[in-house]
């Protein structure tokens, strides 16, 4: 059995390679922050908005994310929150897998499944904020919206 000791296990910013001098980096850092701050807003925004105003938890049901995706700020707001909470997790993630994933093909192919799933989160998210129907034709009246037209 051999005996791991710290000289044989390379720190996990060790430099792999050099391809010139960019500033990725350096920009991934600043957007996780700004993108951190951001996403306190909209989140806690969204947590009061949904638990705290009216009936509170009680009054969550579909007329109530219907009425609030009718109105453009709402569906904007909700997508800045998917938006960068998808994207600050993807950044997030892509630094661990290069930290940690050792072999260059299986740190290509963490980071090509992280980015394929992210793609997929973000394009089937935006498209149900912007597609949602809040007065589809065959919805029991009594769990419509109010500004839907009765049936």
């Amino acid at each position: 059995m051999r005996l791991v000791t710290a000289t044989t296990i390379a720190a996990p910013r060790t430099p792999r390679r050099s391809r010139g001098r960019t500033n990725t980096e350096l920009y991934a850092w600043l957007f996780m922050r700004i993108s951190g701050v951001l996403l306190m807003v909209l989140v806690f925004g969204h947590l009061f908005v949904n638990l705290m105003i009216g009936d509170g938890i009680n009054a969550l049901d579909f007329a109530f994310v219907a009425g609030k995706w009718a109105d453009p700020f709402w569906q904007i707001w909700d997508l800045l929150m998917l938006w960068l909470a998808m994207i600050h997790g993807t950044n997030g993630l892509r630094t661990i897998i290069n930290d940690y994933a050792e072999r260059d093909q299986l740190r290509m192919w963490l980071k090509v499944g992280l980015y394929t799933a992210t793609a997929i989160t973000i394009v089937l998210g935006t498209l149900v904020i912007f597609t949602f129907d809040p007065c589809p034709a065959e919805a029991a009246a009594d769990l419509l919206p109010s500004f839907c037209p009765a049936p």
